[in-house]
């Protein structure tokens, strides 16, 4: 008998199909907010007009903007949008960019509601041990344009990199989720194709695994099997035709469908418990992260979750074959980086990896359980 419990999130509405700047004006409506702070993607600030488009739809609405948010998102550039929005007085934070934007504005929204003005003051409200602390809520929320596909925008985590350890940590509260996303496919054309692919495979990474655990259910397999399918047909399509908005827009929503399950309680396994190390520590996007670890830890659990990963073999067309080898296949006809080495990490550091990845919280939840470093570095030997 399954057991189980789904929280619906504080998502409001996902907008889908229309233009982003007039969707924004539509949800500033929507909300009765006045002072918008906008959290933006530098290089769509400086090289295309789509933030000015959006400026200019706002008008004195847009209260202010920051656009120099690293990827993995520091602490420190997370405390100086702080100051930023604070200062304007904000009443909402647009993102328009990816997800180390969009995790930049969840952090934010925490940091606003409960004072933290330093880089230390994030350690007060970070996950410990896999429980959050109690804080304020936060009261300036959130909508989101995302220009990639992994997904952050449909959750409540935020992934914060404290530098002075070269560790991703968790920041989570239930009112970070945006209030409003807009799925607007025209804005991704900019984004460059390794990292809209890329990201898409961090998408395909929430399906596989949700499908794969142990703790998942109906519920969370309906979103992720249909989720699943749309990127693996959608993916080979934006590659084949950049212009192709009709597959962007499959893409989009099939990440949509690809945090269905991690929304209803399924937690992730050892692709994303070994991906927070290799970002945090290594500087590897997200998506490569995926890329490289996902087909190395389907070999490793397929001793004992052999059933699941023929629905994942089945959801992307390959029905009666290895998930592992389907994976593999796909994510080298997108171009993407399929080892360690094509990612730069090396086997003398599959040790400090294998420790720290002890310390995430997926690794406890992979459904072959993981007793220690040991196995960890037996994944990342299949990775190498």
């Amino acid at each position: 008998m399954y057991q189980g419990r789904v929280v619906y999130g504080a998502i409001e509405e996902v907008v889908f199909g229309h233009p982003a700047a007039g969707a924004i004006v539509a949800q500033m409506d929507r909300l009765g907010t006045h002072r918008a702070f906008l959290m933006v993607s530098g290089t769509l600030n400086r090289q295309t007009d789509e933030i000015e488009k959006i400026k200019q739809a706002l008008g004195s609405r847009c209260a202010g903007l920051f656009d120099a948010m690293p990827a993995h998102t520091p602490r420190e550039a997370v405390i100086a949008a702080t100051r930023a929005a604070r200062e304007v007085g904000a009443d909402l934070i647009v993102t328009v960019g990816g997800g180390s934007i969009t995790d930049g504005a969840k952090a934010v929204q925490l940091c606003l509601a409960n004072g933290i003005d330093t880089i230390d003051g994030i350690e007060r409200i970070r996950v410990h041990k896999g429980v959050a602390p109690e804080m304020n809520a936060p009261t300036v929320r959130q909508v989101s344009v995302p220009t990639t596909i992994a997904g952050g925008e449909f959750s409540s985590i935020a992934g914060v990199t404290d530098r002075s350890t070269n560790v991703k940590q968790m920041l989570r509260h239930p009112l970070t989720v945006p209030r409003a996303t807009i799925l607007d496919p025209a804005i991704t054309v900019h984004t460059p194709e390794w990292l809209f692919l890329s990201t898409g495979i961090r998408a395909v990474d929430h399906c596989v695994e949700a499908i794969c655990s142990r703790e998942t259910h109906p519920y969370a397999d309906a979103q992720s099997v249909k989720g699943l399918a749309m990127l693996a047909d959608s993916l080979p399509r934006v590659k084949a035709d950049p212009s192709d908005l009709d597959a962007r827009m499959d893409a989009q929503i099939g990440t949509w469908l690809s945090m269905g399950a991690l929304a209803a309680g399924v937690p992730m396994g050892a692709s994303h418990g070994i991906g927070y190390v290799l970002g945090a520590a290594f500087g590897v996007p997200h998506g490569h992260t995926s890329c490289v670890m996902l087909p190395a830890v389907m070999r490793w659990n397929a001793r004992d979750n052999a059933e699941r990963q023929m629905i994942v073999a089945a959801a992307m067309g390959f029905p009666g074959h290895n998930a592992a080898d389907v994976l593999d296949a796909f994510i080298r006809s997108l171009g993407m980086p399929r080892s360690l080495a094509d990612v730069h990490v090396s086997p003398e550091h599959f040790d400090t990896i294998a420790e720290q990845a002890m310390r995430t919280n997926w690794i406890p939840r992979n459904p072959r359980k993981i007793d220690g470093p040991a196995d960890i570095k037996e994944i990342l030997f299949l990775a190498a």
